[in-house]
């Protein structure tokens, strides 16, 4: 399993309509096919971030997807899931971003982290930034600019 320099998991994003072909053929229904494309990407991603090498990803893919197919096969269910027991959610590569996001947020020096923090909290509005922190509105929108500019940066890489 080799994989190429940057592990970015959206290089995921074009082998998801092949996946779900696949995953229709080898499951019993549209459900269980799309939470086995979702597991499959998860499984993906996770490799992927933990520094896996993986040659041809395509394949690797269609392998997962496959190989875990069969071990849902050959393990009998004891009850159903309800829906609020699944495993993964729709949106795994979105929370995987925004968790990256979070992480390079958490390494902006503190003044910047700081505001950061408050607008990941849902406050957007520099005027309500500046009287939560005391600072002048200009101070707000500098810092801001600053970080997310190196949120860019970060993310980027």
């Amino acid at each position: 399993m080799m994989e190429h320099k940057h592990p970015n998991p959206r290089r995921l994003v074009p082998l998801i309509p092949i996946l779900n072909r696949r995953a229709r053929r080898l499951a019993r229904s549209p459900a269980e096919a799309e939470d086995l494309v979702q597991d499959t990407l998860l499984s993906l991603c996770q490799c992927l971030r933990a520094g896996h090498r993986i040659d041809d990803l395509p394949s690797y893919a269609m392998r997962t997807l496959s190989n875990r197919a069969r071990r849902g096969w050959r393990v009998q269910a004891t009850e159903e899931l309800e829906d609020d027991h699944g495993i993964t959610e729709p949106d795994a590569l979105i929370r995987l971003d925004f968790a990256d996001t979070l992480a390079a947020i958490s390494g902006l020096p503190k003044p910047q982290r700081q505001l950061m923090e408050l607008v990941v909290a849902g406050e957007t509005s520099p005027r309500a930034l500046a009287n939560s922190t005391g600072l002048p509105v200009g101070t707000v929108m500098s810092r801001l600019a600053r970080a997310r500019a190196r949120l860019r940066i970060k993310l980027e890489e």
